[in-house]
């Protein structure tokens, strides 16, 4: 199905794509087709990005329409699946065979194809970005053909074809490691001091398998939500006050939308979530950004945040700060090194958010910050780009995979200028 002329707008609202014609194939041969017939062709997924990584104006693809098949392997604990297929069906899919991803972002209702692309994660001190549990993927080149990659095959290539911006081809299908299905309960410590967090780090990101604070950066408190494995301990930590009925990351908003908390134990896929994926999540139109930092330079962002706090938290719903494990992919914000993220969920009001992000970004930048590639950031791509050591490898990647530029965009561009 293509349609022409109708304007497409992000999850956000923030982004209305410039695309000339959506497209959106029944069958892997149609999009081979569009592919194949395409002078320059970009794939979207659930529209969740803030940044312009997925807007062209030439042809752009949506995957929804494809099988979302999830075809699982026992013996060797991975599963095949749709890179069009969101994350909560390929989740349900996946516990109703017995089985579980290890970890899960905030939102269920993103594609997975997108997440991947893009570095997305969650959190948990032993917990990889989404993307590390690609164990091989199946892509559409430029002329149509379809080109099959593995780690087992292509060895470091491969760390360089998976959080990829969309610069090598159309992700069909993915093939994932997964392991058996395991129980989650999910509590929340309120009035923790931001002090706290910062000085015992590794107790507070240490207590549950996957751990956020929420704070705004002007109160000098933060909640902690803690989604804790049945079957693995956690440190023990158990600071401020126990939460005694479900709440809502953004404070004053009811907490129907999100997943089951006070400590009741449920499927992995029903807790590691912090939304409900039957239910819109959102407060309303919304920006985004965040920021990926070494791990020892937390509590040194704390400050440079907090030092800002007054100019944050008026145009603030909600700031998010969780951890992520290192991992080799070449384009992944946490290449290389174990992480700290600063997640901001901004007010709809670009003209006043951006200098407010700038201000922030002005001081964690310094610290070693990587933006995450979805997210708005006031950096430029040159400044960016120069965060990434394996950077030229991509280049010569990209270009040894596409070398017509088929796949680029303005985004991809400002981040590898064609030489």
């Amino acid at each position: 199905m293509t349609t022409t002329g109708v304007p497409l707008v992000n999850w956000g609202g923030n982004v209305t794509f410039r695309a000339v014609r959506l497209h959106r194939p029944a069958s892997v041969d149609e999009l081979r087709r569009i592919v194949a017939g395409s002078r320059r062709v970009r794939a979207l997924g659930s529209g969740h990005s803030f940044s312009l990584v997925a807007d062209t104006t030439h042809d752009l693809v949506r995957l929804d329409r494809l099988p979302a098949t999830v075809e699982i392997d026992a013996a060797s604990l991975t599963a095949t699946v749709g890179a069009g297929a969101r994350y909560a069906e390929v989740a349900a899919e996946l516990h109703r065979a017995g089985f579980a991803l290890a970890n899960l972002a905030s939102l269920p209702h993103i594609s997975v194809g997108g997440a991947y692309a893009t570095g997305t994660h969650g959190s948990g001190d032993t917990q990889r970005c989404l993307s590390a549990s690609v164990a091989a993927l199946q892509l559409v080149g430029p002329d149509g053909d379809l080109v099959e990659r593995s780690r087992d095959v292509d060895g470091d290539a491969f760390a360089g074809s998976v959080v990829a911006l969309g610069a090598l081809g159309i992700v069909t299908r993915l093939r994932l490691r997964i392991e058996p299905a395991f129980e989650v309960a999910q509590r929340v410590r309120l009035g923790v001091a931001l002090d706290e967090v910062a000085d015992r780090l590794d107790e507070v990101f240490g207590a549950a398998y996957s751990v956020s604070a929420f704070t705004d950066w002007r109160s000098g408190v933060a909640g902690v939500w803690l989604k804790s494995r049945t079957d693995q301990p956690g440190t023990g930590w158990a600071g401020g006050r126990p939460a005694d009925r479900p709440l809502h990351p953004v404070p004053g908003l009811p907490a129907g939308s999100c997943t089951e908390q006070l400590g009741v134990a449920g499927p992995w896929h029903e807790r590691l979530p912090h939304f409900r994926p039957e239910l819109t999540p959102s407060t309303g139109k919304e920006l985004q950004s965040e920021l990926y930092l070494p791990r020892d330079v937390a509590p040194d962002a704390f400050a440079a945040i907090r030092g800002v706090g007054h100019l944050v938290a008026p145009v603030l719903q909600i700031a998010e700060i969780r951890t992520v494990a290192a991992d080799d992919l070449w384009l992944s914000p946490a290449y290389g090194r174990d992480c700290v993220t600063l997640h901001f969920t901004w007010a709809p009001d670009a003209a006043a958010v951006l200098p407010v992000l700038a201000a922030v970004e002005e001081r964690l930048m310094p610290l070693g910050a990587r933006p995450h590639w979805g997210k708005l950031t006031t950096a430029g791509p040159q400044e960016i780009i120069g965060r990434y050591q394996r950077r030229d490898q991509f280049a010569r990647l990209a270009a040894e995979c596409d070398p017509d530029g088929k796949f680029r965009n303005a985004f991809v561009d400002s981040l590898f200028p064609v030489r």
